[in-house]
């Protein structure tokens, strides 16, 4: 499971994204076009630059089509009616990455 901590990078490629849920590109592409809550930016080539919001919603997505089983449907039906949410312990361990980001980088600046 892909948490937000995880996500480093500003934006990352279609190709970086696939691999991260072990599937084609042509999903991701596919899932785009079927779920409206997707929306990747794209650069003056047209190459989609995927945000850790967006690859969180593609887990999301993956979990319910992939790992649940629903339909495309089905799945649309259950973001709606389930926002986003992250449980407690997700949300700590998140804050501490950060805070020991933080004291990493203090502490090369001590140095």
């Amino acid at each position: 499971m892909i948490r937000e901590s995880d996500l480093t990078k500003l934006y990352y490629s279609i190709g970086e994204v696939a691999s991260m849920f072990d599937v084609n590109a042509s999903l991701i592409r596919f899932w785009e076009k079927e779920f409206p809550s997707v929306k990747p930016k794209k650069n003056q080539k047209g190459n989609r630059r995927f945000t850790a919001e967006n690859i969180l919603e593609l887990q999301r997505i993956y979990i319910l089509v992939k790992k649940e089983g629903h339909t495309l449907e089905g799945a649309r039906k259950a973001l709606k009616s389930k926002p986003l949410e992250n449980s407690e312990s997700e949300k700590r361990s998140d804050i501490i990455a950060k805070l020991e980001r933080i004291k990493h980088k203090l502490l090369q600046l001590k140095a």
